[in-house]
């Protein structure tokens, strides 16, 4: 007990505000709202488009392709590999000033600099806060690393949509109707 007697009240109030941190801080943790507490609407096919500005490409033909699966990054966290459904590229453009105005062309001084987009699909869950596939929210903005055999590109998620269940629709559309007699 000679511990007490040697603390001064400095002290006191030292170890006090400490412990008042640490509840303050054990508080926050826990009663901290969890996007696992968000109610999940439904379950839904996504697809989402992945917009690569600059890729410098020494061969005309694109790294991506239609069918093949890459594997993804999202917000610098691992995630799966997805089926490439799309793809599309345009060669870099720019501003070309001329007597008439000013026009778009295709850039002469980088011939082998395009700008690529990625069309994805996924399986989500949707919340009102949004789609969000395997613990990460998608988004317009979103950061992605598209990695395949020959390649790996970062770009931004540039459009969300559900995929409509068309197949679904025209099976319920179908189904004979039930008539009391």
């Amino acid at each position: 007990m000679n511990i007490f007697k040697k603390l001064r009240i400095t002290d006191y109030i030292i170890i006090l505000l400490i412990l008042v941190l640490v509840a303050v801080g054990g508080f926050a943790v826990f009663k901290k709202k969890n996007f696992s507490n968000l109610p999940v609407e439904k379950e839904a096919t996504i697809q989402f488009d992945v917009f690569f500005r600059g890729i410098t490409t020494s061969t005309p033909e694109l790294p991506f392709k239609a069918g093949d699966d890459a594997f993804i990054t999202i917000r610098n966290v691992p995630y799966t590999k997805l089926k490439i459904i799309d793809s599309e590229a345009q060669q870099r453009m720019t501003y070309v000033n001329t007597p008439k105005g000013s026009t778009v062309a295709p850039d002469v001084s980088m011939p082998n600099l395009i700008d690529c987009i990625v069309k994805l699909e996924d399986k989500a869950k949707k919340t009102p806060d949004g789609f969000v596939a395997g613990g990460n929210k998608i988004k317009m903005g979103i950061p992605v690393v598209i990695e395949g055999e020959k390649y790996k590109y970062q770009g931004t998620i540039s459009n969300v949509y559900e995929v409509n269940s068309e197949s679904a629709t025209a099976q319920d559309s179908t189904e004979p109707e039930e008539t009391k007699e």
